[in-house]
């Protein structure tokens, strides 16, 4: 089916997912398949993330979240490392104007200080931008690890404890996810998974509690705008209870 084809579905169903977030994988295997290094897999899924930009926009999905790079990452080989920083300078030299024409407001979430001096003047450079983008927020999640945002969360929520600051009757849900790397935004509605793996690989632990999930074999390199629209027709048929029973 093509793609205005399946917009015009989603329009038609009603609700779109406010908040879709992406875990994007099988860069190493595209590249494999083809007898390429892993870094030509990497370099093609930037091609992805622009298919799934323009499908977020119109679908009207508000918030757009890309995992791009877990903390896990840096413990890759020092030479793929150095590539996917690489990417990460070369897709904001790239994409920042057109992101900015397009109306997208860019936030890169995650351990920034662990960027080099280069690439997290790359990091700055697209969200000072892109500022103030009104159709689309796209969080980057760089440098991103769950756990570690989750007992980063609870070490400020002890530290003003410890303060005096926060007593241990007040501390709720509200205030840690305010201690997020997330803070302020919605959950994800819709996670979507490529190359047909089921796991979480330690994103977003805390925010995805409800979501519902979507994964497809597709290989993230060659994800289109078109898989978007069916992962985003997929998730308009669940029947989302948040752990109630509907009576009736």
């Amino acid at each position: 089916m093509a793609s205005s084809e399946l917009l015009q579905e989603i329009c038609l169903n009603g609700q779109v997912p406010r908040h879709v977030a992406i875990i994007m994988d099988g860069n190493g295997r595209w590249a494999k398949q083809r007898g390429l290094p892993r870094a030509a897999g990497h370099k093609r899924g930037m091609a992805a993330v622009r298919e799934s930009v323009k499908g977020a926009l119109d679908a009207g999905i508000e918030i757009l979240t890309l995992f791009a790079f877990s903390t896990e990452n840096w413990q890759r080989p020092r030479s793929e490392v150095l590539a996917l920083m690489g990417l990460l300078r070369l897709y904001v030299s790239k994409e920042t104007q057109k992101l900015r024409e397009q109306g997208c407001e860019v936030h890169v979430l995650g351990d920034l200080d662990a960027l080099d001096a280069s690439t997290k003047k790359s990091v700055e450079f697209i969200i000072s931008e892109t500022a103030g983008g009104v159709d689309l927020r796209l969080n980057l999640m760089i440098s991103y690890s769950g756990r570690e945002e989750i007992l980063a969360a609870c070490r400020q929520m002890i530290a003003r404890a410890a303060s005096g600051d926060l007593l241990p009757e007040e501390f709720n849900e509200a205030l840690f996810e305010a201690a997020l790397f997330t803070a302020g935004l919605p959950d994800p509605d819709l996670l979507i998974r490529t190359s047909d793996e089921f796991r979480l690989s330690n994103f977003m632990l805390w925010q995805v509690a409800y979501t519902e999930l979507h994964v497809t074999s597709v290989l993230w390199p060659d994800f289109s705008r078109e898989d978007l629209f069916r992962a985003v027709l997929d998730y308009q048929e669940r029947d989302r209870r948040f752990g109630r029973v509907t009576v009736g």
